[in-house]
């Protein structure tokens, strides 16, 4: 029996599956943590890699890194890092993405250019900030890379002599890689970083291999985190994603390239593409809330359900990391509708989850206004994992929402995506889908508008339209 293995290098952890590369019958399992914090040494994720995969990678056929989007990692001319990884979540960058939009001539022009506008995230945005404010180290940069490259080219030595590779999907996060045309725009990356043009990985396409490992196993291009997870779940025409993790994403799979300013417009792991909204806060808040009550994350659904929809008229704006969409790098969070009937537990609980749904609401309504046309809500992502959350989703998303069961799918799909360049095909390879729950769309459609209703009011009234 041939296996293949899945890595999802995430912000919080690493996790790996193995599967039967002919089934996707998952056989083994590891995780390990990654430090906290916007900025990380780029090692750590390796240690973690090792010790997710200690027993299990060395006996695989082929494996897939999948990992986080945009973070940007410098070696020097000895391999070595320059500085530690920023990660997509570092939001000193946003000066630095408005100061190239300006530049370029505007959203548009990076719309035509790349399929996407910058916002902090991107790694063009900090190669500029870090061009301006830690020049000796951006002088010393001879070769960029992105979390899940760095991770391919370790498993394939991590010297001179290993290739430097990434993927279309990852690729296109960048901000100097085009959609668009599919190459590298080094005249963005001689923008961003003050006429520096260190070397980039190659763009494999998605069943090419990237090498092989010490012991003989495959490696296979990987890919950015939400293109992995839509290659795990097997979505296609007319499936939306909203993903709930540490941050939240909408997106979908389509033929054609979708473009405009609020939509990134990046490939997926097939080739084609991934029109994706991505917000900086999802499940973070849940978290953040329950901790601020003093309960476990497992009791905010038996209090939230304490309160009525809508929660008495109390709002919350999520945006305790600053916001990506809409773009608010340096917001906070905010409470609106406090009274004294209001500030209680329950309600505090239930607009935590509101809040949080009615901004991935936004996103979704953002995806159909680029010309997406959603026609099934696939809800993952560790806050689906709540029956509170996925029904409340329901009424606040006006559509019925699918909960597959709960899998790591960014891994699940990294391994699908080794088992592609084992098995090769024009297609990858057909797993069984997941398990799912379907909960259908609420009987009553003016619960969740006026929950949305109340919600942008709040927006509107402290940040405008």
């Amino acid at each position: 029996m041939a296996t293949v293995a899945g890595v999802d290098s995430s912000t919080q952890s690493c996790k790996v599956v193995v599967c039967d590369a002919d089934t996707g019958e998952v056989l083994a399992r590891g995780s390990a943590p990654h430090p906290d914090g916007t900025e990380v040494p780029p090692e750590a994720w390796w240690t973690a890699l090792q010790q997710a995969g200690e027993g299990l990678l060395d006996n695989v056929d082929a494996v897939s890194i999948a990992g986080q989007q945009h973070g940007l990692v410098a070696l020097d001319d000895s391999h070595r890092p320059v500085r530690d990884a920023l990660l997509w979540n570092d939001v000193r960058s946003a000066d630095a993405a408005d100061d190239l939009v300006a530049e370029l001539g505007g959203p548009q022009a990076w719309l035509d250019a790349v399929g996407s506008v910058p916002v902090a995230a991107f790694t063009a945005a900090k190669l500029r900030w870090m061009a301006d404010h830690e020049p000796e180290l951006a002088d010393r940069v001879t070769r960029v890379m992105l979390p899940h490259d760095y991770l391919t080219w370790r498993l394939l030595g991590g010297s001179d002599a290993a290739p430097t590779t990434t993927d279309r999907s990852d690729a296109s996060g960048t901000g100097y890689w085009s959609a668009v045309e599919g190459r590298y725009r080094e005249d963005l990356l001689a923008l961003a970083f003050r006429n520096r043009t260190p070397q980039l990985p190659r763009v494999l396409e998605p069943s090419e291999s990237a090498g092989r490992t010490a012991s003989g196993a495959l490696v296979a291009a990987g890919a950015g985190d939400n293109a992995a997870a839509a290659l795990g779940l097997g979505i296609g025409d007319g499936d939306v994603v909203i993903s709930l993790g540490t941050s939240g994403t909408a997106f979908a799979r389509t033929s054609q390239l979708h473009t405009d300013a609020f939509v990134n417009g990046f490939a997926d792991a097939t080739g084609q593409f991934l029109p994706l909204v991505c917000t900086l806060n999802a499940a973070r808040v849940l978290e953040a809330m329950a901790t601020a009550l003093r309960i476990g994350i497992g009791e905010l659904d038996a209090l939230g359900r304490q309160a009525p929809p809508g929660a008495d008229g109390l709002v919350l704006l999520p945006y305790l990391s600053g916001e990506r969409t809409p773009n608010l790098p340096h917001a906070t969070g905010s409470l609106h509708g406090l009274r004294a009937e209001t500030m209680r537990p329950a309600h505090l609980a239930r607009a935590a989850v509101e809040g949080m749904l009615c901004n991935m609401a936004d996103a979704l309504d953002r995806l159909r206004a680029a010309g997406a046309t959603p026609r099934r809500v696939l809800l993952i992502g560790g806050g689906s994992r709540s029956a509170f959350v996925a029904e409340t989703a329901a009424h606040i998303l006006g559509a019925a929402v699918t909960v597959p069961a709960p899998e790591e799918y960014v891994a699940l799909g990294a391994a699908r995506q080794a088992a592609w360049v084992l098995r090769g095909g024009a297609e990858p390879p057909r797993w069984p889908a997941a398990a799912a729950v379907e909960i259908p769309a609420s009987g009553d459609d003016a619960v969740g508008e006026r929950i949305r209703t109340a919600y942008t009011q709040a927006r509107n009234a402290l940040y405008g339209n």
